[in-house]
Formats: structure tokens, C-alpha cells, sequence
């Protein structure tokens, strides 16, 4: 049986390093896309909500202009009742009959006059809510011109990063592969806790990348050796040393321009 190759600690961090590029491209790529994909979902909704509020608008508009008819209705139905009444009255036969229909007339009046009140607070509504559809549809024409505009943005930059970021992705959990699970957790965690997501860091004149530190020669020396992994006491990143992060990064350019 062939013995497992072991993987030399120099090896691992290179490993790291490059994985480090590679998520760090991603980083770049979804920085571009920055706020616009939550932007372009917020007028979404946005837009399914005026849309929503007209069609609730145009249903009451219905409904009163159906309370409307209805209350026309009845003013003819109360007309038709009057003038049977009153014709009624020309063939009473005593006061008592000719007072029942006087009241049924007045009732009959006040039906109508109570109806036409409704009928004008109606049509005061349906101004009001014809107002207010108004100010909605110049509303959503408004929001719905930005997110255009905005998906536009968006596909644009998509279009031109999506294939790119696939791949990175892909080539992100190729490289975990060959990197042992301890460091592969080690290296996420440390991502996690860092506002730049870089985990594994080159020295740079003296210090860790991004720190002010000064890192001792005795341990620079060791880091330069790459005969094991070291971290920075300070902010827990894992280092290499310069001339190693020059290779990779040469490496990894030529990796970004291919895809």
C-alpha cells in the first residue's frame, strides 16, 4: 500500500496564502456589488406594496360607487312610493287614512334626503381617495423608474462578475481540500473576528500586514524559515514571510486573469 504523501509545512502555508487571495478576490467582487442587491430588494418591495395599495384603492372606489347606485335606487324606489301615495290620498276616506299616508310620504322624503346626504359623502370620498391614487401611481412610476435603474446596475455588474466569482468560489473549497480541517477552521474563524477578512497576513516591513506591531527579528526569522505555523499575538492571523507572499501572489495573478 503507497504511503499518504506528508505535506511539508512551507507547503500548507502556501496552501493558506493562496486561499486567502482567493477568498480575499471574492471579498473584492461582492464589495463592488456593495448595498445594491439588498437596495434592488427593498424597491421590490417597496413597488409590490404601492401596486397592492392601488388595487385596495381602485376596490373601495368600487365599493362606494356601489353604494352610490344602491342609494339612487332607493331615492327612485322612495319617488315611485310618493307618487303612489299621493295618489292614494286623492281616494282617502277619512283623516285617520289621510294621516297614515301623509306620514308614509314624509318618511318617504326623509329616505330620500337621507339618501342624497350619503350620496354626497360619497363623492367626497371617491375625491379624496382619487387624490390619493394619484399621488400612489406618480409614487410607484417614481419608485419604479429607480429600481430599474438600479437591476440595470446590478445585472451590469453581475454580468461581468458572477462568472468570476463561480469559479473563485469553486477554486476557494478546492484549495480547503487540501489544506487539513484544523486550519481550514482556524483560518475561517480568524476571518470571522477581522473587519478585512484577512486571515493570513505577509510581514511588511517589520510588522504583520495591516499592524503596527513590530514583530521580533528572532520570530521574523522563524516565519522566513516556514518550519511551522506562526501567529500574530496581537491580532491571532496566521503569517508568512514576504518573499513567499510575492511568489503566491504572482501565482494567484495569473489564476485571476485566466478566469
Amino acid at each position: 500500500m503507497a504511503k499518504t504523501k506528508e505535506v511539508s509545512v512551507e507547503e500548507r502555508l502556501r496552501a493558506l496564502y493562496d486561499l486567502q487571495l482567493i477568498d480575499s478576490r471574492i471579498d473584492e467582487i461582492r464589495n463592488v456589488r456593495g448595498e445594491l442587491p439588498l437596495e434592488v430588494r427593498d424597491l421590490e418591495d417597496e413597488v409590490a406594496g404601492l401596486n397592492t395599495r392601488l388595487e385596495k384603492l381602485d376596490d373601495s372606489l368600487e365599493s362606494i360607487n356601489d353604494e352610490i347606485s344602491s342609494k339612487k335606487n332607493l331615492i327612485e324606489e322612495s319617488k315611485a312610493l310618493i307618487k303612489k301615495y299621493s295618489e292614494q290620498q286623492k281616494n282617502v276616506r277619512n283623516n285617520r287614512e289621510y294621516n297614515s299616508i301623509t306620514k308614509e310620504v314624509e318618511f318617504q322624503e326623509l329616505e330620500i334626503e337621507l339618501a342624497e346626504k350619503h350620496i354626497k359623502e360619497h363623492k367626497t370620498q371617491i375625491d379624496q381617495k382619487k387624490e390619493i391614487i394619484t399621488e400612489t401611481k406618480d409614487r410607484l412610476k417614481e419608485r419604479d423608474t429607480h429600481l430599474k435603474h438600479k437591476k440595470s446596475e446590478l445585472d451590469a455588474i453581475l454580468a461581468e462578475t458572477e462568472k468570476e466569482e463561480q469559479a473563485l468560489i469553486k477554486k476557494s473549497d478546492d484549495y480547503k481540500k487540501l489544506i487539513e480541517e484544523r486550519l481550514v477552521s482556524a483560518y475561517t474563524r480568524i476571518r470571522k473576528n477581522v473587519k478585512n477578512g484577512l486571515a493570513v497576513v505577509p510581514i511588511e516591513r517589520g510588522a504583520s500586514g495591516g499592524s503596527f506591531f513590530t514583530i521580533p527579528p528572532q520570530v521574523q526569522m522563524e516565519i522566513a524559515s516556514r518550519k511551522k505555523i506562526i501567529t500574530d499575538e496581537h491580532s491571532g492571523r496566521i503569517l508568512v514571510d514576504e518573499a513567499l507572499a510575492k511568489e503566491q501572489k504572482e501565482k494567484m495573478h495569473k489564476l485571476f486573469t485566466s478566469l
